[in-house]
């Protein structure tokens, strides 16, 4: 008989284009507006998940980044591993001859190589992964729109990060959110040359989190219930824009999304501040650069965007990715700049003086969750992390 059973899976980052803002359930976690996003390449931006189910485990245990985090009854990442549990035991109850181990103890190791809860979507490819790795441990014959629902009860963003490409998280309407999930608008080969970069204005924590802001949002502001009524119409809009790989409809959008999003966050009592000083100059910076080119008759290069922190994420097609990193380096002076993707093999940008954006990280379009073999997990023979933090 097999001594234990473990899965290493990673998923990845996804920065939405149309914002989720907003709860109708806050248990099951069902939005009051659907959103989209763009999911980002692994090779840059990824969350790994280790999971082991073993008959000697006494307790489950999760560790985060080489911390022991606490697993409180009924909260999200008990919920999300009960769920995935309850799955493995149908499969049981309906297969006598399937090996019984959905009752044992399970004890994950979870990573991320980015800064967690900056404002980067940690939690999304977090729980994302937590799920994808749950679902292999237990050979689960799920899909990802089943999986989506799961993962969405851990973190509502999580469930777009369980496909590749371009990504619409639907509303619904059914109260036990059966109707509320995820599907692939696009895949990542239809507009392969999308790229994204990625300005780390702060690595810190954010002040108010998504879940305590959003509700503030939903309780207090009035410009709430006309972003809601605008959403569908940007979801029809930004959807044929991806499927005609039409950039400037794309970039238009985009914009005034997180704009709105940020605009009904400072009109939150209290107001929210996920924007800095530095934030607010990048908008500027891209605002200009689109309006060259407009007034030459021309049309949008680049299009900005802010989850809820000061982190700038800049979509553009990949033609323009050199002209929009210098001039980011230009304004925005850097130590370094890991370049991923041989921009500058001819010619280095000029090295300034740190200044206020802390780091850029370039990435494009990519793929959805992926398997990893047993060299990459995180959990040792012992069924503890590999490493643990400091």
């Amino acid at each position: 008989m097999t001594t234990y059973f473990q899965a290493t899976a990673s998923a990845p980052v996804n920065i939405a284009c149309i914002k989720y803002w907003g709860k109708r359930d806050t248990k099951l976690i069902l939005p009051t507006n659907s959103s989209l996003s763009v999911t980002l390449n692994q090779d840059h931006l990824r969350s790994t998940t280790t999971s082991r189910a073993d008959p000697s485990f006494t307790e489950d245990q999760l560790w985060l980044n080489g911390k022991l985090d606490e697993i409180k009854p009924g909260g999200r990442l008990a919920t999300c591993i009960n769920a995935m549990k309850h799955m493995r035991k149908a499969v049981e109850d309906a297969d006598p001859h399937a090996e019984k181990f959905s009752q044992w103890k399970v004890r994950i190791c979870s990573h991320n190589n980015f800064p967690t809860a900056a404002g980067l979507a940690s939690s999304a490819s977090g729980f994302a992964a937590l799920v994808y790795s749950l679902a292999k441990l237990y050979q689960l014959p799920a899909s990802p729109k089943v999986l989506s629902m799961i993962a969405r009860q851990g973190s509502g963003s999580a469930c777009r990060s369980l496909f590749g490409g371009f990504v619409a998280w639907r509303e619904g309407i059914s109260a036990d959110g059966s109707d509320s999930f995820a599907d692939q608008v696009a895949s990542e080969h239809t507009w392969p040359s999308m790229h994204a970069l990625i300005c780390v204005v702060s690595d810190d924590k954010k002040g108010t989190s998504s879940t305590a802001g959003m509700q503030r949002t939903v309780d207090t502001s009035a410009l709430f219930a006309r972003r809601v009524a605008i959403v569908p119409e940007r979801m029809r809009g930004i959807t044929d824009a991806i499927l005609r790989r039409d950039f400037d409809t794309f970039a238009e959008i985009t914009m005034r999304d997180s704009n709105q999003f940020h605009a009904v966050a400072l009109d939150t009592d209290p107001p929210i501040f996920y924007m800095n000083d530095v934030s607010r100059a990048i908008i500027a910076v891209v605002t200009e650069y689109n309006r060259v080119s407009l007034d030459k008759g021309g049309k949008r290069k680049a299009a900005y965007t802010f989850d809820a922190g000061p982190n700038a994420v800049i979509y553009a097609p990949k033609e323009n990715m050199t002209e929009i990193v210098e001039m980011i380096v230009e304004y925005f002076p850097q130590e370094s700049f890991d370049d991923t993707f041989a921009l500058f093999w001819r010619r280095r940008p000029k090295h300034f003086e740190k200044g206020a954006v802390k780091g850029l990280i370039h990435t494009c379009v990519g793929d959805g969750p992926r398997v990893l073999g047993d060299e990459e997990a995180l959990l040792g023979a012992d069924g503890l992390p590999k490493t643990l933090a400091q």
